[in-house]
Formats: structure tokens, sequence, C-alpha cells
């Protein structure tokens, strides 16, 4: 079997495209679209992130794997309609790397971040260009402008990290963390003031928009502290299933159900889970 990496893709692009052969491939694989396997690419890509945050280097080169055949997936249907292949995307990507770091490849030297950013508008503008925006100058200024390349799609919480951080470098932010923190009580606020009011269609309507104020400011405080609240409740979420592991666990050695208990007594064990975390230095 071939060792090199190059071989080992090209085998692989072989392999899809005889999944993808309409006589003698795979009936699932032939039927897909770009629409239909999108959501697998999404998931593989939080799978690749699962494995980094668990440390495990095994389970990560088996998702990586798992990404790159998303990718080899959609090259391979773009070139059987005649769109671009596989060779393109790669080509494409090496193209805009170089593009994007004179300081390395043409030995400019400068502010990399400032070269980068300023690279990165340029490409936006003729994005702009390309799709028929007759004013690229207009667009670059406009909210399309300013956030292209952000797309509708991604997680709410990765989107909002990324609008904010386009926003703040043409000036839009705060000049410290101080007004974000007192901005995340005004909105705690403003959210528990739509709670004690009185419940209704209306209500219910400006509950859910300054629940969603809310999140927002949050995501901004983490930007300050250099958080990634996708990460952080990635984490949390973790965090929340290995200590109610231990709660049913306790229950079990009990010989009760979860439904059986009180609060206070599932809340013996989840207590238990967080003093074991702290001793084994845990979160």
């Amino acid at each position: 079997m071939p060792s090199s990496a190059e071989a080992q893709l090209l085998r692989l692009i072989a392999i899809m495209a005889r999944l993808r052969d309409p006589e003698r491939g795979c009936p699932w694989d032939v039927k897909q679209s770009f629409a239909t396997i999108a959501p697998y690419t999404i998931e593989e890509a939080y799978e690749v992130a699962d494995a980094i945050e668990r440390g495990d280097m095994d389970d990560l080169k088996d998702e990586l794997g798992d990404l790159l055949l998303q990718v080899v997936f959609h090259a391979r249907m773009a070139e059987e309609a005649g769109h671009f292949a596989f060779a393109d995307v790669a080509n494409a990507i090496s193209e805009k790397l170089i593009r994007r770091h004179p300081h390395v490849f043409e030995g400019t030297g400068g502010d990399a971040k400032a070269t980068w950013e300023a690279i990165k508008a340029e490409e936006r503008r003729a994005k702009a260009e390309r799709r028929g925006t007759d004013d690229a100058a207009a667009a670059e200024s406009a909210p399309l402008g300013l956030f292209d390349g952000i797309g509708a799609a991604l997680p709410a919480l990765l989107r909002s990290t990324k609008l904010q951080e386009r926003a703040a470098r043409v000036g839009f932010d705060w000049p410290t963390i101080d007004p974000v923190l007192e901005k995340v009580d005004e909105e705690l606020a403003e959210l528990r003031a739509e709670i004690a009011a009185a419940p209704g269609p209306e209500t219910n309507k400006r509950r859910f928009e300054e629940f969603g104020d809310l999140m927002f400011v949050v995501v901004n405080l983490g930007r300050w502290l250099d958080i990634d609240p996708e990460a952080a409740l990635r984490s949390a979420n973790t965090k929340f299933v290995r200590r109610m592991g231990e709660v049913v666990k306790g229950a079990a050695e009990e010989g009760r159900k979860l439904e059986e208990m009180r609060l206070d007594e599932m809340g013996v064990y989840w207590d238990r889970a967080k003093a074991k975390e702290r001793e084994q230095g845990g979160k």
C-alpha cells in the first residue's frame, strides 16, 4: 500500500469516485447532494473539536479522516457537475495562504496581522465585485460588505463571535471590559423585568428577544476575556454530563430512580462530583 501523503490522497479521491459511480457505486453515496452532505460536514468538524478537547490523538486521526472525506465528497460532486475538482480546492487554499502571508513567502516584513486584515478586506471587495456589486467601495462599508464571509449557517455562538470581532476591527467596540460587564447586568435586568411581566404572546416575544440580547453580550464578554464561547459551552456541557453521571451512579447504588429522588438528595451526589473534581485538579 502506498505510504506517501500524495499517494494516499489520490487513493481516497479514487475511492470516492468509485462510490459515486452511477453504475457500480454505492446507492446511498450516488443519491447524495451538497445539501444532504452539508450537515455531516458540520457534524464532523465538531467531532474533530471534541477529540482535540479530550486529547485523544487516535480519535483525532480518525475524525480528521472523516472531515477530509467531507471535502473529497463535496469536491467530487462539484467535479461531476463541471464546477471544479479537488485539485482546484487545494490550489485555491494554497494560493490564499501564500497571498495572505507575504511576510513569509515574499519577505516583505511589517505587521503580519495588519497585512492579513488588509488582504482579507481586499479579498472581500473582490468577492463583492464577482457577485455583481456595482460599487465595491460601497459594498465594503455596507453591512453585507462588512460581514461578508461570515456565513449565516454558522453555529449561532460562533457567528456571534465573528460578527463582533469584525465590528470591533472598524472601531465599533467598548474601550474597556467594564462597560461590557455593565451591559451584561443591564440585559439580565431587562430579561428579569420581562419574566416578571404578565404572561402573553407579546411578553413571550420580548422574553425571547431579551434572552437573545443577553446571550449576545455574554459572547462579547467572552471575546474580551479571550474565551471561545463555543469551546467554553462545550466544556460546560461535558462537565454537566460528568456530574450527572455521578448523580445517576449514586441513585443506582441506593437502588433508586432519579424520578423518585428530591432535588436536595440528588444535590448530595452533585456536590460529591464537584469535590472529586477539585481533588483531581479539575474544574
